[in-house]
């Protein structure tokens, strides 16, 4: 007899089989075999260094009527919006992993100091990976104060523990008011989630967006390509986002990853199907978690915007600390 579902217990849906979660009408995200896992283990990886410190460093301002974005490192944003502070995907740590002794360990310090941070009206959590949910930081930002957190379900039972309790927990589909100005929903992203080794897909994921007074914003923590509908979808419900913040790195080899990491040409495209005005490139540069090299993603993203003809400036791949302001 199989072994509950130790994060989520309710009825089956288009998107959860009463153990496990999945796209709607697909088949889950494939996973990789320990014969997969071994192949590309022993395959040639060139070096990181251990240290890749950013230019930049932000001191955010306390409140900002309109639209500011700073990248903090990998996916962490400091995201100012019509007035509210949100953190996405915050990871302070020094390790993207389950113990503080071993696993990636950051290149580069957040792009803004704790001790600079203005204070946080809500953090959202794509999903459960330790790269975006860092219960050390959450329970950090509990500390200095009352604080929303809002994640896909499942992961209020891995969060509430470090935290005291209070997590909100959404469904694809559904959406919270931040204030009278500010929603926001989950959406499908195309990727998968799991702590350990026997919990795989048993929390959901997601991609947040925001609906605003300066625009949609499409928050994207990870995400594979796949035929792009996903990211059409937005754009059909929405609107062409004013912002949209894509993942750029963790995609090598190709053959292990595709499925659930976009490469900087997948997030072109991905660009393109949104319609968006402006995109920032995430989720490289950190913390090493595949196998290209530090420097590869940013000059592949280049590349990939000059082929179509895009201006750069239109879609940078952010240092940590750097900051993009409408």
């Amino acid at each position: 007899m199989p072994k509950p579902n130790r994060y989520f217990q309710g009825p089956p849906s288009d998107h959860f089989d009463g153990l496990r979660f999945h796209l709607p009408g697909e088949a889950a995200v494939p996973g990789k075999t320990l014969r997969d896992r071994l192949r590309w283990h022993m395959e040639p990886k060139p070096p990181w260094p251990k240290q890749h410190p950013s230019p930049f460093a932000d001191t955010p301002p306390a409140r900002v009527a309109g639209l500011r974005a700073t990248l903090v490192g990998h996916a962490s944003f400091l995201v100012q919006v019509a007035g509210l502070n949100l953190l996405v995907d915050p990871v302070w740590s020094d390790r993207a992993s389950p113990v503080a002794w071993a696993g990636p360990k950051r290149v580069n310090p957040p792009g803004i100091a704790w001790s600079a941070l203005p204070p946080i009206d809500a953090v959202l959590v794509t999903h459960n990976h330790y790269d975006h949910l860092d219960l050390a930081t959450l329970a950090r930002l509990r500390a200095r104060h009352p604080v929303r957190v809002i994640t896909p379900l499942g992961n209020d039972t891995i969060i509430n523990p470090a935290t005291g309790g209070g997590t909100e927990v959404l469904d694809w589909g559904e959406m919270r008011a931040l204030s009278p100005d500010v929603g926001v929903h989950l959406r499908p992203a195309r990727h998968w989630s799991a702590r350990g080794l026997r919990d795989r897909r048993m929390a959901l994921w997601g991609a947040f967006v925001l609906t605003t007074p300066a625009g949609v914003l499409y928050l994207c923590g990870d995400s594979g390509y796949g035929d792009g509908a996903s990211f059409r979808a937005i754009r059909t419900e929405f609107g062409p986002p004013r912002l949209a913040l894509l993942p750029i790195g963790a995609y090598a080899p190709r053959w292990f990853m595709q499925a659930m990491h976009m490469d900087p040409d997948e997030a072109v495209q991905a660009f393109q199907d949104l319609g968006a005005q402006q995109a920032l490139g995430h989720h490289w540069g950190t913390f090493r978690l595949t196998d290209e090299p530090i420097d590869e993603p940013p000059a592949r993203l280049a590349a990939a915007l000059a082929g179509q003809g895009i201006a750069p400036a239109r879609f940078p791949a952010l240092r940590p600390g750097q900051v993009w302001q409408a």
